[in-house]
């Protein structure tokens, strides 16, 4: 994943993001178990982005159920 700001990404393509970076993680993994990966380290950075993109997805689902219940006094 290149750098970008996932603040500025719209719902559905945050979402199309982490489908795409977790079919990138899963060839990673069969690329380690038949011995084709080269860059170990690449795995681990995968990850890292995955989990960036999932703890975007929730803060902003966090930020919406306030501001509903806000919305709801």
């Amino acid at each position: 994943m290149a750098k970008q700001n996932l603040t500025e990404l719209s719902d559905s393509d945050l979402l199309e993001l982490l489908d795409e970076t977790k079919d990138e993680l899963l060839n990673l993994r069969f690329q380690i178990v038949t011995g084709q990966l080269d860059n170990n380290q690449r795995i681990g950075v995968v990850r890292r982005d995955v989990a960036r993109i999932k703890t975007e997805l929730r803060m902003r689902e966090i930020n919406a159920a306030e501001a509903q219940a806000q919305g709801a006094e």
